[in-house]
């Protein structure tokens, strides 16, 4: 491993997407870092529901998978060499790499929303690659030191927990409010977990699944729903109704982060009178059916979310204050060896499992 003032490139085994559940290890170049790069040795990267759906099949939306493609944007690592100008971090520490780069010049990122930069590349989003490689180059303003509180597990997994502070965000969640989380996978109980740091003290989580619902309460939820067996909207307003009759009762923010259009719907009933949807997850078909009207009588605010922006710091922070437990998370682990053993898991045992995580070195 090369930590000197003029390191040369180094060869990095990465496995590669070349098609549908076609996962191919190659060895590609790393060259040096250049001026405000880092180079980092790669350690851990959780596998995302974004990252399967390219394997199985090799499209999300518009975003398609013309050519070979490295997946992974969950990612954090040791940095091994640093190019000129970089200050901020050094070879040997561990840092979490924030995976979207905007171009910092346009009005979007002038205004603090790179997130919606025309300009961004983002790991494993055709046709950018992604992590999943022995080594990878990276802009440094876009690499995060971990204190040493945080493990290298929670480190991969700041990724999903800067969404649900993002999501939180965009919820205005405050103290002593109540939140409806529509989908208990790892972007739900981020997101929960966010909403819980925010100040929210009535924390309901939905789904379909009792492990994961299990799981939401580890982290926080006060109360759990499965939509298998109840009503999810008519137990939300049992349990937010006080004095107030069941048209009047909900939550004040309610979070959609499964991405299937019965959440999407459930999400904009369960809020009160005046409250918030916030949609996280996006269902498949981008055409759905909605009642926009009842919503709209009740004065429902309707707010989208497409990744975070500035969130990382706040991630970080909330992880090494012990407010957010992300090892909860990871149920199941591979070897970098068995990558795709745990892509073939991931997509085969999504009810059995809530966060897989690829220990790369």
């Amino acid at each position: 491993m090369t930590t000197s003032d003029s390191p040369s490139a180094l060869s990095s085994r990465t496995s590669i997407l070349h098609g549908i559940r076609d996962l191919r290890w190659e060895t590609r170049e790393v060259p040096a870092p250049g001026p405000r790069e880092v180079r980092v040795r790669v350690r851990r990267v959780g596998v995302c529901g974004s990252d399967v759906h390219y394997y199985t099949h090799g499209r999300i939306g518009p975003f398609v998978v013309e050519a070979p493609l490295v997946l992974g944007h969950e990612v954090m690592g040791v940095v091994d060499a640093v190019g000129e100008g970089v200050t901020r971090v050094r070879p040997g520490d561990r840092v979490a790499l924030e995976p979207g780069v905007p171009c910092r010049r346009c009005a979007y990122c002038k205004r603090g929303e790179y997130n919606l930069c025309p300009y961004m590349t983002f790991m494993a989003t055709p046709p950018v690659h992604g992590a999943l490689g022995e080594f990878v180059l990276w802009p440094d303003d876009f690499a995060f030191p971990l204190p040493d509180q945080i493990s290298d597990d929670a480190g991969a997994l700041l990724e999903p927990l800067a969404v649900g502070v993002w999501a939180a965000r965009k919820g205005d969640v405050r103290p002593g409010q109540s939140v409806a989380v529509f989908g208990a996978g790892p972007i739900g109980c981020t997101t929960l977990q966010a909403a819980k740091a925010a100040g929210a003290t009535t924390l309901i989580a939905v789904d379909l699944e009792d492990f994961r619902l299990e799981l939401a309460r580890e982290v926080g939820a006060t109360h759990t729903i499965n939509a298998r067996n109840e009503d999810p909207i008519a137990r939300i307003r049992e349990i937010t109704r006080g004095d107030l009759p069941l048209s009047h009762a909900g939550v004040d923010v309610a979070f959609e982060t499964a991405g299937s259009l019965p959440t999407t719907r459930m999400s904009l009933a369960a809020p009160r009178p005046g409250g918030t949807t916030v949609l996280v997850g996006l269902p498949p078909d981008p055409e759905v059916s909605l009642d926009i009207v009842s919503a709209a009588s009740r004065e429902v605010s309707i707010r989208g979310v497409f990744r975070y922006a500035n969130c990382y710091p706040a991630a970080i922070a909330l992880v090494e204050s012990g407010a957010v437990n992300l090892d909860a998370l990871v149920t199941h682990r591979y070897t970098f060896d068995r990558t795709p053993e745990a892509f073939e898991f991931a997509d085969r045992e999504k009810r059995t499992s809530m966060k897989v995580m690829i220990d790369v070195g």
